[in-house]
């Protein structure tokens, strides 16, 4: 199967604790904040990608946060897993605070063998990332399918290599457990559909019906 993202840099170097501490920010109401012991993530920066701040080295949620991802289709809500994946839900949310998904194109819809939505590349080229990366993790192994209809997971280019993108998983899909599950969709599957049943040239590439991200709120 191809490799869901493309590198855009192989240079990078080790961040530590030096990203934006946002650990003295209260979650929003509703959201549990991660223990003071939570284990520290590691956000390596990439060269030849964006600009994104770094997110914050320690995760700044726990349990299950709720997300509305407002699209040019509608909502579609997601049900992200910080206890099994505490530093990708960490990037994600520290980008939605960003806005770094704001006015984004889903840029990739795959028709045949896989099935899924890629969005997350403000760039729409599928090399496109925030300017960093981090390691995988709650990576599905031994699942059957691995990626069933719903799931929520990170696309990258190899091991380690995860950034900004993501697929939502329209069908189930047997893709080898190389990209990390970190949540859900809980309502919108019927957009997902809609934008499949549309098609893409050659079964992958852009949906030829368009679907933009307005927003992503973290509630």
């Amino acid at each position: 199967m191809p490799l869901l993202a493309v590198a855009a840099g192989v240079a990078f170097w080790q961040i530590g604790e030096t990203g934006r501490n946002a650990a003295e920010e209260p979650p929003p109401a509703g959201i549990a904040e991660a223990p003071a012991g939570a284990a520290p993530c590691t956000y390596e920066r990439s060269e030849g990608e964006g600009s994104a701040e770094l997110p914050p080295a320690r995760p700044q949620k726990a349990g299950l946060v709720q997300v509305t991802m407002h699209t040019t289709h509608g909502e579609v809500k997601l049900e992200l897993d910080a206890d099994r994946a505490p530093c990708t839900v960490n990037s994600f949310v520290a980008l939605a605070a960003d806005q770094y998904f704001d006015s984004t194109p889903c840029h990739r819809l795959t028709t045949a063998a896989i099935f899924v939505v890629q969005c997350g590349d403000p760039t729409a080229t599928g090399t496109g990332g925030p300017g960093y990366r981090f390691p995988d993790e709650n990576l599905p192994v031994g699942n059957l399918p691995a990626y069933p209809r719903g799931t929520l997971a990170m696309a990258n280019a190899g091991p380690g290599t995860n950034g900004s993108q993501f697929f939502l998983v329209y069908k189930d899909s047997d893709i080898d457990p190389n990209y990390p599950v970190f949540g859900k969709v809980t309502a919108g599957l019927d957009i997902l559909d809609k934008i499949a049943a549309s098609g893409a040239p050659n079964n992958d590439g852009p949906p030829n019906l368009e679907i933009i991200i307005d927003a992503v709120e973290v509630s």
